[in-house]
């Protein structure tokens, strides 16, 4: 049951600062389907899709005639993915868990993941599932979570609100190039490149990054699930966004991996 209320505070605090989480992950994002260099007509499944914006960026680049299949375990995530993606005939939606799915061999030209990764139970099995998937000449990119330590992104606010000590290490899982590549190579890929990539990501001004602070990420668990830490932790995270404040704008640097790797 605890985890059942850990993951519903999780999707109604995603769901509700989408517009501003897709600003500031966008790029990253991008750099993966750079990697990938999708064609048109191509077929496509995105793991852990989530509220669908990924879907409309993967489908601009198949065009009509290629595929997107989304999926993602929270009905929540897919039931805003199906508002913004209905006009697209190209696009599926499966509610299931991305590790487990069971759709048919040799059927997808990539797999691709936006930070939908990191918290398989089971990571070797997940990949493999995915290498199942793809065709012969298909490739598998996705882009991960350095260390926490090289994120600003997460290490600023937590250390201005003085919360260091009490962060998740679960969406850093895969900040390790060499474990990476071991469990694709246990999943059987090869061809596998592991590129550091840091980017300085925005979603709009103070109060948007406070809004998305305080939700989501690694400060963002922590105070939904303590929700007195709110009115505590606010100011001093304001008082370090105005110094960081670019004009108009608050840019925190991103460091992930891109990761291809093909079968």
């Amino acid at each position: 049951m605890e985890g059942d209320k850990t993951r519903t505070l999780h999707e109604e605090a995603w769901a509700q600062v989408y517009p501003l989480t897709d600003r500031q992950l966008s790029p990253l994002g991008l750099q993966v389907m750079a990697a990938l260099a999708l064609q048109a007509g191509g077929h496509v499944l995105d793991v852990g899709c989530g509220t669908g914006q990924s879907l409309l960026q993967l489908v601009e680049r198949v065009g009509p005639t290629g595929k997107v299949v989304g999926v993602d375990v929270s009905r929540t995530f897919l039931g805003i993915a199906k508002e913004r993606t209905q006009s697209f005939h190209q696009i599926s939606l499966i509610e299931a868990d991305a590790q487990t799915v069971a759709l048919p061999n040799g059927s997808f030209d990539a797999v691709f993941s936006r930070f939908g990764i990191m918290a398989f139970e089971d990571p070797v099995a997940a990949f493999a599932n995915f290498q199942k998937m793809l065709k012969p000449s298909g490739k598998l990119g996705f882009c991960c979570w350095r260390s926490l330590q090289d994120n600003e992104l997460d290490l600023l606010p937590l250390e201005a609100s003085g919360m260091l000590s009490r962060a998740d290490q679960t969406p850093f899982s895969f900040s390790d190039a060499a474990y990476i590549r071991q469990i694709l190579k246990g999943a059987g890929f090869q061809d596998i490149a592991i590129i550091p990539h840091d980017e300085p990501v925005s979603c709009g001004g103070v109060e948007e990054t406070i809004a998305v602070l305080l939700k989501v990420g690694a400060l963002g668990k922590i105070v939904r699930e303590d929700l007195n830490l709110g009115p505590q932790v606010e100011p001093l995270l304001r008082q370090v966004l105005i110094e960081r404040c670019d004009g108009e704008i608050v840019r925190l640097n991103a460091s992930v991996f891109v990761v291809t790797a093909s079968i």
